[in-house]
């Protein structure tokens, strides 16, 4: 039986949405945990710094990578990332795993407007109007009910970001953002359009919160299991394992949402799209006999890559 361990430092990126995360994993530690304090240990990260296309610096694996050395050198216990932020592609650092993942928030794409807009749907834009957005995935699927709108990718903070939507910036129109993220940092009224499943599919680990441990470090293992929720768990599983089959790299239009039904069955749906959204592979597919998640997201993949998802991915560059 490991001891519970006195102290668990939190490694987190020093964005004010990450240690607001670090801080919800923080109260939860000591919930399960009183003995246990806690310390946040901020970094900024490369990409925090970047504000050009993370493709050119090497990918959105930058938000985690630096402070996955941290939890590998010993200089924390543990390490809090988006999964959303967390590369499908690539293996997780060596001697590290994920020992707890949060209940999982809301995960729909919302569209704000400058203040004193007219508008209140992307629907009623007019034409060449210009949309904001920093997620490829987003842009494929405005472009793919609205191709006569314009799409500029952003990056930067979420609240300065909206504070230059607000001073028309760029001439944006609209900017398109996680109503999750918006919540963390008290700005969910400024979401004026809820975008349905249906029109704006999620990123794979939309909304999830994953807690990141050394393998070896049993105490603090004991403590994130504790913490761990088994249904989110469950439904990334399927949702990365999907991810991690079609190879799909920062720039790649890659959707994917799995829930479970009232009787406990997986549903898990898939989609992957060109560029410009005029192209795209979809898949839903439900658990079959035993529910196993990771059979699920192979079979959701297998599907996709039968629909060309493998010439889509490779039609858009690096």
């Amino acid at each position: 039986m490991s001891s519970t361990p006195e102290l668990i430092r939190i490694g987190t990126r020093a964005a004010p949405m990450a240690t607001f995360q670090a801080e919800q994993v923080a109260a939860l530690i000591r919930k399960h945990a009183p003995d246990t304090r806690t310390e946040i240990v901020t970094h900024t990260t490369e990409a925090d710094k970047w504000q050009g296309d993370l493709a050119r610096l090497g990918g959105k694996g930058l938000f985690t990578k630096a402070i996955d050395e941290k939890l590998q050198r010993g200089q924390v216990d543990v390490a809090v990332h988006c999964m959303k932020d967390v590369p499908g592609d690539q293996p997780l650092p060596e001697g590290l795993i994920f020992g707890a993942y949060l209940p999982r928030e809301d995960v729909h794409d919302v569209v704000l407007f400058p203040n004193g807009s007219d508008h209140s749907s992307l629907e009623h834009l007019p034409p060449g109007a210009v949309v904001a957005s920093s997620a490829v995935r987003r842009k494929a699927q405005i472009l793919r009910d609205r191709p006569d709108l314009q799409v500029e990718r952003v990056r930067g903070l979420v609240g300065s970001r909206v504070e230059r939507l607000d001073k028309g910036a760029h001439g944006w129109s609209a900017m398109v953002l996680s109503m999750a993220g918006l919540r963390r940092l008290g700005l969910e009224g400024r979401a004026e359009q809820v975008l349905s499943l249906e029109e704006m599919l999620p990123a794979v680990g939309a909304g999830v919160i994953g807690v990141e441990c050394r393998r070896d470090d049993g105490p603090v293992l004991g403590v994130l299991q504790q913490i761990n929720d088994e249904k989110t768990m469950k439904e990334l599983t399927a949702e990365r394992v999907m991810l991690h089959g079609l190879r799909g790299h920062c720039n790649s239009p890659i959707a994917g949402r799995c829930v479970t039904g009232p009787d406990g069955q997986l549903v898990l749906r898939g989609m992957v799209f060109s560029r410009e959204g005029a192209h795209f592979a979809h898949a839903q597919l439900w658990g079959e006999d035993g529910n196993d998640p990771a059979v699920l997201g192979a079979r959701v993949c297998a599907e996709l890559l039968r629909q060309g998802a493998r010439d889509l991915i490779m039609g858009i560059p690096h």
